[in-house]
């Protein structure tokens, strides 16, 4: 599990974001097209792709993309 990995998983999740963008450090709550939906396509990639559950409240105390990155790692190991 990379954190590499995570941010090219996370960046597929977004139509309107230009992949390049997306970093380890971005506040993903600012970005213009996060909404509810998108928080549900977190979740379910996160449970797909890494067999964790995950939740509102796990996204609601994040901010940045390496902090559900380091939220997953602790629950993959």
């Amino acid at each position: 599990m990379s954190l590499e990995q995570f941010i090219d998983y996370f960046a597929d999740l977004l139509e309107e974001t230009d992949p390049d963008t997306i970093m380890a450090t971005t506040r993903f709550k600012d970005l213009e097209e996060w909404s509810s939906l998108v928080a549900l396509s977190v979740i379910a990639m996160i449970d797909e792709e890494y067999d964790v559950e995950f939740r509102g409240d796990d996204i609601r105390g994040s901010n940045t993309i390496e902090d559900l990155y380091n939220i997953v790692k602790s629950r993959v190991e």
